[in-house]
């Protein structure tokens, strides 16, 4: 025989609000039972890299209309082939072997310069052994790339950014 209860009103819960003690968020999963049953977090999605590239003037001043404007990397050509034919180029002018005018377009005008300066100056063509390739950020490639001379290795620094929709060499060091 079960007995019913009628209730004039219904029963009224309490609601009770948990403060962590710990500002540890994990600290509830800590066991190795409790690890399994820890809610997935959802993935995010990911970020679009930030384009923070100030762009090399040199000491130059520009009208604020006319400045070089800077370009995101995902805007500009693969910059792994650009280096290598770059290089493979200035690698020939050094030689004496092409004129200085074909990478005219690829590069700031003071880069240009040096280049066409040292254009001759070494006695044999290097050969390209290794490229190394860094983005800091986006819009700025960095390189580091191991020339062969014979039996002597140099390396050359290389630094291209992206203004107004190509890369740009802002820096070309031989070590």
């Amino acid at each position: 025989m079960t007995t019913e209860i009628k209730y004039d009103q219904p029963p009224s819960f309490t609601n009770v609000d948990l403060i962590p003690i710990s500002s540890d968020p994990d600290e509830d999963w800590q066991h190795l039972v409790l690890e399994m049953f820890r809610p997935e977090v959802p993935a995010s999605p990911p970020k679009k890299s930030r384009l923070y590239l100030a762009p090399s003037t040199f000491g130059e001043e520009y009208d604020p209309e006319f400045a070089p404007e800077p370009t995101s990397a995902e805007d500009l050509p693969d910059i792994t082939e650009l280096i290598s034919h770059f290089m493979h180029n200035v690698l020939e002018i050094w030689a004496g072997r092409r004129s200085a005018s074909q990478v005219q377009a690829m590069c700031h005008h003071l880069i240009f310069a040096d280049i066409q300066r040292t254009a001759g100056q070494q006695k044999m063509l290097g050969k390209i052994r290794k490229i190394k390739l860094t983005q800091p950020l986006d819009g700025i490639c960095e390189s580091a790339i191991t020339i062969r001379y014979g039996d002597r290795l140099r390396v050359v620094a290389i630094r291209f950014e992206g203004l107004d929709k190509r890369w740009l060499c802002t820096a070309l060091t031989l070590l």
